[in-house]
This record gives C-alpha cells, sequence and structure tokens, in this order.
C-alpha cells in the first residue's frame, strides 16, 4: 500500500473519530437539556397540584377575595392547558416554549398577589393545613428556581457545542438547532431560588 493511500485513510480516521467525539458530545448536550426541562416540568406541575388546596383554604377564611382568587385559578387552567401538550419536542419549537413559559410566569404573579392578599388574615395565617401548603409551596417554589437553573446552564452549554467551531460543522447535517432558553432581563434572577414567605411564623412541625 502507497503512503498517500495511508495517508489518506489515516485522515479519514482520523476525521471519523473526530467527528464521532464531536457528535457524541452534542448528544449528550442534547440529553442534559431534555432532562433538565423535564425537570422544570415536573417542578411546575407539583406547583400547579398544590393550587386547588391552596384556593379552597384561603376561601374558607376570606371568600370576599373574590378577584384574587379567581384570578389564581384561571391562571392555573391557562398554566396547565399549555402543559398538555408538552414534551421534548417543545424545545425545538421556541414559538410554544414562549407560550409554555409565559403562562407560567402569570400563574407565579397571580400566586404573588394572592400572598399579598393573606397578610390581611391573621387567621388564616395561623391555620393548620394552610401552613402545611405553605411549607410545601416554599419547598416547590425553590426546586422551580433550582430546575429552572439547570435548565438554563444545559441549554446555554449546548448552544455553544451546536454553535462553535467544529460542532457548528456537523450539527446542521444531524438535525441539531439551537434551544429556546427563559427569557428574563436579568439571568440572575433565576440562578437564585425564589423566596416564597406567606408570614414570618415558621410552619407547624
Amino acid at each position: 500500500m502507497s503512503k498517500v493511500v495511508m495517508v489518506i485513510l489515516a485522515a479519514i480516521t482520523l476525521a471519523l473519530i473526530f467527528g464521532v467525539g464531536v457528535y457524541n458530545k452534542i448528544v449528550s448536550g442534547d440529553e442534559n437539556v431534555t432532562a433538565s426541562w423535564s425537570e422544570v416540568v415536573n417542578q411546575y406541575q407539583r406547583r400547579a397540584d398544590l393550587i386547588p388546596n391552596l384556593v379552597k383554604t384561603v376561601e374558607g377564611f376570606a371568600a370576599q377575595e373574590k378577584e384574587v382568587l379567581t384570578s389564581v385559578v384561571e391562571a392555573r387552567a391557562k398554566a396547565t392547558q399549555t402543559a398538555i401538550n408538552v414534551t421534548p419536542e417543545l424545545l425545538n419549537d421556541p414559538a410554544s416554549f414562549q407560550k409554555f413559559t409565559q403562562a407560567q410566569d402569570q400563574l407565579g404573579s397571580a400566586l404573588s398577589k394572592l400572598l399579598v392578599t393573606v397578610e390581611r388574615y391573621p387567621d388564616l395565617k395561623s391555620d393548620k393545613n394552610f401552613l402545611q401548603l405553605q411549607s410545601q409551596l416554599e419547598g416547590t417554589e425553590n426546586r422551580i428556581g433550582v430546575a429552572r437553573s439547570r435548565y438554563v446552564r444545559a441549554v446555554k452549554d449546548y448552544n455553544l457545542a451546536v454553535r462553535k467551531f467544529p460542532g457548528n460543522l456537523f450539527a446542521g447535517s444531524m438535525g441539531f438547532t439551537t434551544k429556546p432558553n427563559f427569557s428574563v432581563a436579568n439571568e440572575a434572577e433565576i440562578a437564585q431560588p425564589p423566596a416564597v414567605n406567606f408570614n414570618n411564623t415558621a410552619p407547624a412541625q
């Protein structure tokens, strides 16, 4: 076998090894994004599951706050509806991703208004059921913040792998495109878990 042929075969072999390495890196990044996104969705669903009991408990002490309670119920319905078709494929559809995250953010805003309203009802803030929901919701909001932060990092790493050389030479032909990320004015806002504080009383043990 001539030296020229050997050099060509060696070059092809190195190119294949290099290409496989780049492909595996992108695939790993894609899987990490999907896993991180699944955790975000799970925590959003956990929050949605807590809301009916929260609303029912608040109604028992502050039924007159109908407008605030209704806004929470409606926001939950919208957030739940947008979550019906949440699949990994959503990450390839920026418009659907934005619609889903906006609905979740609106639910979070409605909950914040409800919690401000709760401050006017001392009996509600000391209710055992409410305190248990407080503890559960605090934990869920913390996990949402952590999950979102992990997703942001996973997408950042993946998008860099897809857009930078040499990944950009292979990504398009292999069907890999950049993923949408959370749109916030300050990314640091989701780097720390958000605090949820109904009152200054520690949850009942």
